[in-house]
């Protein structure tokens, strides 16, 4: 398979597989939106030409969000595809803030793939929510998780300066630092 065809694959993919579901924006935008999008930021924004980090960014909410599994990832995209998408999905077993307590401790053990998945994801929803409130979000709960992204993205640091540039912008224009 071509590494176009690579990226399609995911992308079609990811399309089906969020097919019914829709961001939490006012517009309820496609949820396949997002994956892509994750994926545009790490190709056009940080220069990652990575088939395998590309696809894993298309792929990256399959298994928290439906009901793929990580071995059909592996049976159709390979097995370092699923490890990516596998070190950036969280326990949906877990309690909400459990889970972001483990997104915080978990960033700085990840593989550099992993990471740069990760960043071009906080990127991507934290331009959104200044873009437009979710329903039902308070004002409080958006700078919450401006702080919250910016526990996790410390641990990310010294993965891809441009992303992390963007991210340092979007801290500084809410007040949030160390």
């Amino acid at each position: 398979m071509s590494e176009v065809a690579g990226i399609l694959e995911a992308a079609h993919f990811a399309a089906i597989k969020h097919k019914a579901q829709k961001r939490k924006d006012v517009e309820e935008t496609p949820y396949i939106n997002h994956p892509i999008g994750v994926a545009r930021i790490l190709s056009h924004e940080a220069g990652i030409s990575d088939i395998t980090v590309l696809q894993a960014a298309l792929l990256h909410d399959t298994v928290e969000d439906t009901d793929t599994t990580f071995l059909e990832i592996e049976q159709t995209f390979g097995p370092e595809v699923r490890r990516i998408v596998e070190e950036v999905t969280d326990d949906k077993t877990l309690p909400r803030m459990a889970r972001k307590r483990l997104q915080i401790e978990h960033a700085p053990h990840c593989s550099h793939q992993s990471k740069l998945v990760k960043l071009a994801d906080k990127l991507y929803n934290l331009r959104d929510l200044n873009r437009s409130t979710p329903k039902g979000w308070s004002e409080k709960r958006i700078q919450e998780y401006f702080q919250w992204a910016f526990q996790v993205v410390n641990g990310l640091r010294g993965t891809n300066v441009v992303m992390e540039k963007h991210l340092d912008q979007l801290f500084k224009e809410r007040g949030v630092s160390a």
